[in-house]
């Protein structure tokens, strides 16, 4: 859709509370952890894919939508969605059940990651949310199959809600990118494989192309990047994308339909400036589409999308750390590549 009249993203689905907190080390059960610094954040795609963008371009338009609870924590989003000048029309309010929450535990040991989710309104998230009818945007952004119990199950005549909303996007010409959930290899196929045709991208990392190629993509801790490239080239024919992208700590690789590679080494991020891992792939797709929203090489997407990801990494917030993508670049090339 190169030179479309169309312009800006929508970015829907889960909408939560994270409450990010750094930890010494992860506790085994039945012992202690210390954690401090508390920060509360929005999380989830709808959520982050959305701030980033505007924090790469602030005149760029991007639209939301999601479900939060009538509560404080919801309020707390809708006032984050408020702040950062997003289109927040369709954040819609229940009182059926409170607002998604995410504890966040960074580990100090390990640099990982830990999410215990209380999924609340989540749970009633459905297709009759998504109106599309009036919108002029380009993109779609659209997660998390896998913690959305109504969207997850069959819906009317489609497999899951999923594909009903993507169908809907797709008939209101904007096109398709689909973000995962860690999720066990079997259930991330069974929701995903039905959603495949109604994709024009897909944006994973090493483990989840993996997982829906049913290939090895790691060995010994380290990604295979000949092996996410075959796993990728096993996955475009089986839906409607222009391009697969896999992303993991060393690089990013795209697979083109017509069958080309590209890959980009990540930056090198100097390790006293990380905060935490919390929305880096959140930031690097947002990097990636804005690129390609722009019509840009996808190497330069690539590379954006490792600037976005490598700023965000200096906060324990899903969104601080990204800035506009002049400022992203400029960051990135002062800390080189892999």
């Amino acid at each position: 859709m190169a030179g479309t009249s169309r312009r800006g993203f929508i970015a829907g689905g889960t909408w939560c509370l994270d409450r990010n907190r750094r930890i010494d080390a992860w506790p085994k059960e039945d012992s202690v952890g210390i954690a401090w610094g508390l920060e509360e954040r929005g999380g989830g795609p709808a959520c982050n894919l959305a701030i980033d963008v505007k924090r790469l371009d602030p005149a760029i338009p991007v639209e939301t939508i999601g479900l939060v609870g009538n509560d404080e924590a919801g309020r707390k989003l809708i006032a984050e969605a408020e702040r950062a000048g997003l289109d927040h029309r369709q954040i819609h309010v229940s009182d059926q059940a409170t607002t998604h929450t995410t504890e966040a535990f960074i580990s100090q040991a390990s640099g990982l990651r830990t999410h215990i989710s209380e999924i609340g309104v989540s749970a009633l998230l459905s297709p009759d949310h998504f109106d599309f009818s009036r919108t002029t945007a380009r993109f779609l952004h659209l997660g998390l199959p896998g913690i959305h119990p109504t969207m997850d199950a069959p819906w009317k005549d489609n497999a899951n809600g999923w594909v009903t909303v993507l169908k809907a996007a797709r008939a209101a010409r904007l096109e398709t990118n689909l973000e995962l959930c860690t999720v066990t290899p079997e259930r991330l196929r069974g929701l995903i494989v039905p959603c495949l045709p109604h994709l024009d991208t897909l944006i994973v990392n090493d483990k989840e192309i993996g997982a829906l190629a049913e290939m090895e993509t790691t060995r010994e801790g380290r990604t295979d990047v000949d092996a996410c490239a075959a796993a990728a080239a096993v996955i475009l024919p089986q839906g409607a994308m222009r391009l697969v992208t896999i992303h993991f700590p060393e690089g990013a690789i795209t697979v083109t339909r017509a069958g080309e590679a590209i890959f980009v080494p990540s930056v090198k991020i100097p390790r006293n400036a990380i905060v935490g891992p919390n929305g880096a792939g959140d930031a690097f797709a947002a990097g990636f589409m804005y690129g390609l929203h722009e019509d840009w090489a996808i190497k330069d997407c690539l590379w954006l999308g490792h600037a976005a990801a490598a700023c965000s990494l200096r906060s324990a917030g899903t969104t601080d750390g990204v800035v506009e993508w002049k400022q992203c670049l400029e960051t990135a090339h002062k800390w080189g590549s892999h």
